[in-house]
C-alpha cells in the first residue's frame, strides 16, 4: 500500500487539510482540520497505508527588549 500524507493549512483566515495537492474543506479552527484530517487518515489506516500528519504550530513571537 501506499503513503497517506494529510498536512494542516493555514488558507486566508481559516484552515484546510492538504492531501494528495489539494486542499480539502474549509475549517474555522485548527482543530477541526485536524479532526477532519484524522478521520481521513484513520480511514487509510484501515486500508492498510502508512499515514503520517502534521499539524503546524504557533508563530514563536517575537522578543522585545
Amino acid at each position: 500500500m501506499g503513503l497517506a500524507q494529510y498536512s494542516i493549512v493555514e488558507v486566508r483566515d481559516q484552515w484546510g487539510v492538504l492531501h494528495d495537492g489539494n486542499i480539502k474543506g474549509q475549517y474555522a479552527t485548527k482543530e477541526a482540520a485536524f479532526e477532519a484530517a484524522a478521520t481521513a487518515a484513520s480511514l487509510a489506516i484501515r486500508q492498510g497505508h502508512e499515514v503520517h500528519v502534521s499539524v503546524p504550530g504557533r508563530e514563536p513571537r517575537e522578543m522585545t527588549a
